[in-house]
Formats: C-alpha cells, structure tokens, sequence
C-alpha cells in the first residue's frame, strides 16, 4: 500500500472516530451537481496514474485521481476510447469523479452508460476499510455488482481508489447529417431511425438562429455509415467542424447552455418514445439528445413541482442539474424523490458501507 492510499485511510479512521463528515473531492469539476457540499475536503488526487492497459483485451486499470484528459489520452494512443464520451466540465475531471457521477455524453443511448463500462472497483468503506469488487472481465459478478452500483453514488457509499474500465475502438468513419425539422418531427423521425439497423451514434435537435434543427451523427464501419447516408438522406456536415460542436454539447458550452439570471438548467429523462411534453410557460425551450430519451429545459427553480409532474406522467423524472448562476444556496429536491421501498434500499445500503454518515452528507438526499 502506498502512500497516498495509506494517508487517505488514516483520515478515513480518524474522521469515523469523530463522527466528522468527508467531502470526496477529485477536480471539483461537478461540484454544481446535486445538493449539499458538505465537510472536510478528502482530495483523491494523489491516487494517480495508470495501472494497467491491455488494449488487445479492451481493459484499462487506473487509480481514482488520474485526471480523465490523461486517460483518454493513453487510450487515444492505442485507438481506442470511452464509448460512453463522459462529460469532464472544466480540465481537472478525475476518473473517480467520472464513475461517481455516472455521468455519460451523447453517445449514451446507442453504447450505454458509464456504469456499463464498469467491470471493478477498489474502495474505502466508512470504516476505513479498504474493499475489492468485481476484476477486470465482464463476467465477473457472482451476487450483487457492487462495482456498478457505485456508479452515480456521488461519493456517499465510499471513496472509489482503483477502477477498471471496458474501452472500445475509436469508430474508424464518422459523418454528421443535418435536418430541419421541428420537434414532433424530430422525435417520429428519431423514432422511426431506432427500429432500423443503423449506424447512429449521437442525435442532437435544437432551435439555433431560429431554425429547428436535427443533427444526427453516425459511426462505425465505413460501409456501414456510406450506406446510411444513402438511406436517411439530410444535409451531409463538415465532419472536421462539426467534431468540436458534438465535444461542446458533451460539455455543455453550447451557446444552448448560457442561462439568464434566475435560470437553473433541468434534465428531463423519458421514454424515446414520449411525445413532446407540455413543459410549464415560464421555461425557455428545449434541447434533445439520446433519441428523445434526454431533454434539457431552462426553467426557475420554482418550475420543479410542474417539470416533475409532466415527466411522472410519461414515466420519467426531472433533474435540476444546475442551478441558477444567482442561487447562494442549493434547494432541496434536486433529485426526484424516490419510492419509499427504494429510499429504504438506499437508506440501507448507505448503513452498511458508511455506518457513521461521513461520506458526502446530502448530497444526495438530505438524510444521507
């Protein structure tokens, strides 16, 4: 055991002794997500470097603080990625806080989620114990896939110190095709465009400059995407340009994202196949990314009641994902309440890897 690691558990201990609340923090890039940031910083930077690649088994080991620009770099040596394309929001993003938040980019519902991409995981419990799950195969699980279910746990189960990842090869072609289209059109159009073999990587519909427009990029084998561009037919892209526009939407510098004083920004998740939401007046248009499945609102934070209501009524939940630039203080309620079997469940989990509640308190959800 290292240094580092030793250090952290020591503080781990000593913080359990004194019932004294840890904030787990990497860069700090996420820090605008969820609710409470509370206690003393636990910085998981000094948790750095790659463990082990084995790009011929599509498997990366690496420690929890290694900044995720570094990784992708090593990866991008050897062809390969994330397929997940995991948002970073500012330069110092972590692996850690990548797996934390579970965050995953516009690639999301053609690949799958961070959490898919999870195979193992060391940690350090609320006891400062340190703790092995999962490996470095998919089929690894024997019981329940704890390596997965920290994924999105935001820090409140554990500090993650070791992960190891599932990489992909990059796309060998790409193209962009461009439609106008308005939102009910998009939304049947990306409908239809699911239930056929095709290449679709990324979709992203916005009103830009007054035209409602569908972006739609497509990758994989260059056969595969020449013969799509043949069937879908649109407006074929700069690939060259439009790359850094598809890299702006993953971290949200679109001119899209600017928000006026008073404006949080909301993340709507629905079925794809959910028509388009009568979202309260005082919201100010829309963005869909994964097929229909995420839309983005700008909205006050005193439109949470009427945004969660549209989206129980389609079967999906609402987000607040960041809050306006003028809030000093984080409401409540940033996450949809859960059902109250599942608050028990996570009420429960929460007892048996951080029994004394050091772990980034509220973040979450108030008790926990």
């Amino acid at each position: 055991m290292d240094a580092a690691l030793t250090t952290i558990i020591d503080q781990v201990r000593a913080a359990a002794a004194q019932r004294r609340p840890l904030r787990i923090r990497g860069g700090g890039t996420k820090d605008f997500y969820g609710q409470a940031l509370a206690g003393d910083i636990l910085d998981t930077r000094g948790l750095h470097g790659v463990i082990s690649y084995e790009p011929s088994e599509l498997v990366v080991t690496v420690r929890s603080g290694t900044p995720l620009a570094v990784l992708e770099e090593v990866l991008a040596q050897s062809g390969q990625v994330l397929a997940f394309e995991p948002p970073h929001f500012g330069p110092g993003a972590t692996v850690g806080g990548m797996v934390a938040a579970g965050l995953s980019g516009p690639s999301r519902a053609a690949v799958g989620s961070a959490r898919d991409y999870v195979l193992g995981v060391h940690m350090v419990n609320g006891r400062g114990e340190l703790l092995q799950f999962g490996g470095q195969v998919m089929k690894n699980v024997a019981g329940y896939d704890v390596s997965r279910l920290l994924c999105g746990s935001m820090g409140t189960l554990g500090l993650l110190t070791q992960i190891s990842l599932k990489v992909l090869p990059r796309a060998t072609a790409r193209a962009t095709l461009r439609f106008e289209l308005d939102q009910p059109g998009a939304l049947l159009q990306l409908n239809r465009w699911a239930g056929k073999p095709l290449p679709i990587q990324a979709s992203c519909w916005v009103v830009d400059g007054g035209r409602a427009l569908l972006h739609v990029r497509l990758g994989g084998a260059r056969a595969a995407v020449d013969a799509a561009i043949k069937t879908m037919g649109g407006e074929p892209q700069d690939e060259a340009r439009v790359a850094a526009d598809w890299v702006a939407l993953r971290e949200q510098t679109l001119p899209y994202f600017d928000r006026e004083a008073g404006e949080c920004l909301w993340r709507l998740s629905v079925p794809d196949t959910a028509p388009v939401l009568e979202l309260p007046q005082a919201s100010q248009g829309v963005l869909l990314e994964w097929g229909g499945a995420l839309r983005w609102v700008k909205a006050p934070v005193d439109a949470m009641s009427a945004l969660r209501a549209v989206t129980a009524r389609v079967g999906g939940s609402a987000t607040l994902f960041r809050h306006a630039a003028t809030a000093v203080e984080r409401v409540p309620g940033v996450f949809s309440p859960l059902a109250e079997p599942l608050a028990r469940i996570h009420q429960e989990l929460k007892m048996q890897f951080d029994p004394h509640g050091i772990f980034n308190p509220g973040r979450m959800v108030a008790t926990f």
